[in-house]
């Protein structure tokens, strides 16, 4: 099943207009009124996966402000107004469209931001950023700038807004966060990230299509009556991202580095349809329908020219010179002081489903590393784990690098000093991270 999901989220260039056509040819055959009742469902089934997977913690992280605030600016000082003139421009006696527009422009980032910043080499961690910050800052600005800029021609619910994104963001991060701490106390932070995260990505692909499909199925007769209104929509809203892509590549280029231009890219163009889409279903009434018909339209526009602008990244903003250790490892340390029993290692690597633990002082510097494979040999020899602390064992030597270090320089020196686990340090010397063979392989297998 799993795998089929991840092929449909793969596929969403083709996916979400087959739902757009199913949509439509259900609403036109039946009465599709009695859908409206799953658009609750389905707006949860939509946003929820995408909260689990949510990393709250990385907006206290430091690091790329100058992205950060670039990045901000543009999302929130420029493009609403944009997106507004062109709705103002194209749809000047259909203000719900040009609503619609509004909404693509207010709500920036989305889990695809850091895919397909990915996929470009850009900077992972600044885009995780931007998608934290910026979906906080959307969910909050969105029904300011929806009554500031339509106030006067339509009846902006801003009260019901504020419900409906409480419910949609703010709920919905809280349960987020709170499963992802249940699987991560029941499965362990390493084989969550690794085996379980990957999942839910499909999960609100789901939600997304069938919420397409209900929105599309109320509009049915309209589109069945007039077909021309899907390019009078389409053309709108290639020019709005035209426009983003235009105004990021820029300011990427000239204002930031080439690993943070891209992420700042992705972290602006990359628009939280989704969001949008639950938004203008639930708060809107029938009107809604509407609002979603753009959305829609802009899901097929979105991901086709994420893919064909990760062919042109490399164009515009340069080859990534090389692949530096950071880019791959995995943050954070799991460690015990040397006065713990060797117990204490056993549990933290079964809880955790990890292989090595470091070993430190009481400065907090790493005296070396106890690896699963030495666990079964203490049992072997029959070594009382409980008594018998870590200080007292024999650990392996702790190999430790500065985490901006060239990727094959640190390759090298692993089967230099036959030893395939490395503690990655900032220039001031602090545990960052771990990089394993495990990283490595998976990071030349892609």
């Amino acid at each position: 099943m799993w795998k089929k999901l991840a092929y449909i989220q793969k596929n969403l260039v083709w996916a979400i207009p087959i739902s757009m056509i199913l949509g439509i040819l259900f609403g036109y055959i039946t009465d599709p009124s009695s859908l409206k009742i799953t658009i609750m469902p389905l707006t949860f089934l939509m946003v929820y996966p995408m909260m689990i997977n949510l990393n709250i913690k990385k907006i206290f992280s430091k690091g790329d402000l100058k992205a950060q605030v670039v990045t901000q600016i543009v999302n929130f000082g420029l493009i609403p107004f944009i997106a507004f003139g062109i709705g103002m421009l194209f749809f000047k006696e259909l203000p719900y469209y040009a609503l619609g527009l509004l909404l693509m422009g207010l709500i920036p980032t989305s889990g695809m931001t850091i895919s397909w910043t990915g996929f470009a080499k850009g900077n992972i961690s600044a885009a995780i950023k931007m998608t934290v910050i910026g979906l906080i800052l959307g969910a909050v600005l969105t029904p300011l700038y929806a009554k500031l800029l339509f106030g006067r021609v339509i009846d902006i619910p801003i009260w019901s807004i504020f419900q409906q994104i409480f419910i949609v963001v703010f709920l919905t991060m809280a349960l987020g966060y709170a499963t992802q701490r249940v699987l991560v106390r029941i499965y362990g932070e390493a084989k969550y990230n690794k085996d379980i995260k990957i999942r839910f990505p499909s999960l609100s692909s789901i939600g997304v299509l069938g919420i397409i499909f209900v929105a599309m199925a109320l509009k049915a007769n309209t589109i069945v009556k007039n077909p021309v209104i899907i390019l009078y929509i389409l053309v709108p809203v290639l020019v709005f991202y035209g426009i983003n892509y235009l105004i990021t590549t820029l300011t990427g280029k000239y204002l930031l580095d080439r690993d943070d231009g891209i992420a700042h890219v992705y972290g602006t163009v990359m628009r939280n349809l989704s969001i949008a889409l639950a938004i203008a279903v639930t708060a809107f009434g029938k009107e809604g329908s509407d609002i979603a018909l753009i959305i829609a339209i802009s899901y097929v526009v979105q991901v086709q020219s994420a893919a064909w602008y990760v062919k042109l990244s490399e164009r515009i903003f340069g080859a990534k010179t090389e692949d530096k250790a950071s880019d791959i490892m995995e943050e954070g340390i799991f460690s015990l002081h040397s006065d713990a029993p060797i117990q204490e290692a056993a549990k933290l690597m079964s809880e955790e489903g990890i292989h090595c633990v470091a070993v430190l002082n009481e400065k907090n510097i790493p005296l070396g590393l106890i690896s699963s494979e030495m666990i079964v040999d203490l049992i072997a020899e029959e070594v009382d784990m409980q008594k018998t602390k870590l200080e007292e064992v024999k650990l392996k030597p702790v190999i430790m690098v500065k985490e901006k270090i060239p990727l094959d320089k640190v390759i090298k020196k692993m089967k230099k000093d036959k030893t395939y686990k490395v503690i990655l340090t900032d220039e001031k010397g602090n545990l960052k991270g771990v990089l394993t063979e495990t990283d490595i392989i998976r990071r030349f297998s892609q």
